[in-house]
């Protein structure tokens, strides 16, 4: 497991209106990291399986804004990672889902994990 850096306070500085979240409640991932890590990782033979995020004091699903995220140009930039959706209430893990990337449905959908 990979933690990347939250530049959600830096973008909510430069535009507050596209950006009005601050990172208590936000999440927006540097692509540059992301892609550098991914390269990393590949050299020595590792795989992006999946990402993961939190939802504070709300449920575990994958809203419009995750999608959005996901999804920058309609179709998913990591079409084969499972999307995990963590839903934390009082720092307390209440549930967590998973979700994949659909061709037939053209969006993400509810797949079993396993938890242990």
């Amino acid at each position: 497991m990979l933690r990347l850096k939250n530049m959600q306070n830096a973008r909510h500085a430069e535009d507050p209106e596209r950006y009005p979240r601050n990172a208590t409640i936000a999440y927006t991932l540097d692509e540059m990291e992301l892609e550098s890590k991914i390269l990393e990782a590949e050299k020595i033979g590792f795989q992006l399986k999946a990402f993961y995020h939190s939802h504070p004091n709300h449920e575990a699903y994958f809203s419009a804004e995750d999608r959005e995220g996901a999804t920058p140009f309609g179709e998913p930039t990591y079409p084969d990672a499972r999307q995990i959706v963590v839903s934390v209430y009082n720092r307390t893990v209440a549930k967590i889902k998973g979700f994949s990337w659909s061709d037939e449905e053209k969006d993400f959908v509810e797949v079993p994990i396993r938890q242990t």
